[in-house]
């Protein structure tokens, strides 16, 4: 028999005692989360001030969880209940207060929300540069800032930041981005102007091209200003998160307008210290050659010779002088990790600089 055809002959005497497990399911959930929470306190205090977020044991928890989910829930799910009850339980004991790339409606803000919960004090900054000085400045303490793009690559002012400033990476969130297409009304017809970020604008140009190709598209400094304009102009849309009709007012004319499924933004999780090891973490690194045949091949021998792999290496200019460059590099592992502290010194023996950015743990695909 069909779900279906089970519900509908199911009596009310049947519903009933459904209904009451599942209210006594619902008291023990209350029950439980209470204890979770005076456990969390008990805790805080016996770290006698010490830092509320941690992200290796939150990444221990989650992954715990996920691997013994027997569902039907599924795994993304859980993340994201058990993230909830976490940032709950860390409000507690103090609030945390986290620096973002703004303003309100942005993907920036989905990730915080992603990876902190909501719970948590999400300032908005004006740019990546105000994400950085209100971490240094103890305004915040952690930003998350966007580092790379899986369809336009990397940002390149956050690559420029890591590299001077004294914050670490303690953390990264994977964010898959879905374009909206939002503006007054929900029709397609009459736009005229389509207002996007520029990151944006790239990650659809296919599908503008396709459905809106006399529409002038106007670069903006974020997505939601591109919101705001829109909201006052009756033949303009904005690309954005979906999040942002709801705060400008819009209606939604079309999603997941992106040019590829697979579009997914790295963030950037920075404070003023480093992850503990995790059990399954990156280390990310920034790394300069000395001027001598092989040089970079050298540089990175090390992590081979180790077995440690790579996920990402990109070179950028520095801004020591021209046509000098610094070379950013993601591996496996934490930096206490034995093989890799023993690469990391090797490197360092071989490089003209380096600068370990932090260990953190590896994010959940999702």
């Amino acid at each position: 028999m069909t779900r279906e055809g089970k519900d509908a002959t199911e009596t009310p005497d049947e519903l009933g005692t459904l209904r009451a497990r599942i209210d006594a399911v619902d008291d023990a959930l209350l029950t439980l989360l209470s204890e979770r929470a005076a456990l969390a306190q008990a805790v805080g205090r016996a770290k006698q001030g010490g830092s509320i977020y941690r992200p290796e044991r939150e990444a221990q928890i989650i992954r715990r969880l996920r691997a013994a989910n027997p569902g039907p829930l599924p795994g993304d799910s859980i993340e994201r209940l058990i993230r909830e009850v976490m940032s709950a339980c860390r409000a507690l004991e103090e609030a945390t207060r986290v620096a973002y790339l703004g303003p309100a409606g942005t993907f920036t803000q989905q990730a915080v929300r992603k990876h902190f919960g909501q719970a948590v004090d999400a300032l908005a900054e004006t740019d990546i540069d105000a994400c950085f000085q209100a971490v240094e400045t103890g305004r915040a303490e952690y930003a998350v800032v966007p580092v790379e793009n899986s369809t336009e690559g990397a940002i390149g002012r956050t690559l420029d930041l890591v590299v001077a400033s004294p914050l670490k990476i303690c953390g990264e969130v994977m964010l898959p981005i879905h374009q909206t297409l939002m503006r007054k009304d929900a029709r397609l017809e009459g736009i005229k102007r389509v207002y996007g970020h520029a990151q944006s604008l790239a990650q659809c140009q296919q599908w503008l091209a396709r459905h809106l190709p006399h529409a002038e598209q106007i670069s903006v400094v974020s997505n939601s200003e591109g919101a705001r304009r829109a909201a006052a102009e009756p033949d303009a849309a904005t690309l954005g998160a979906e999040a942002a009709a709801e705060l400008y007012g819009l209606a939604v004319v079309e999603r997941r307008v992106e040019d590829e499924a697979s579009n997914t933004t790295r963030f950037l999780v920075l404070g003023q210290q480093d992850a503990a090891p995790s059990g399954h973490d990156k280390t990310s690194l920034v790394m300069s050659a000395k001027n001598q045949p092989g040089a970079i091949v050298r540089l990175l021998q090390p992590l081979a010779d180790a077995g440690i792999s790579m996920s990402k290496l990109e070179s950028r200019p520095a801004r020591s002088g021209t046509w000098e460059y610094v070379f950013f590099v993601v591996c496996a592992g934490h930096r206490q990790d034995a093989a890799l502290a023993a690469a990391l010194a090797e490197i360092d023996a071989r490089a003209a600089f380096l600068k370990v950015l932090g260990s953190y743990p590896a994010a959940t695909a999702s």
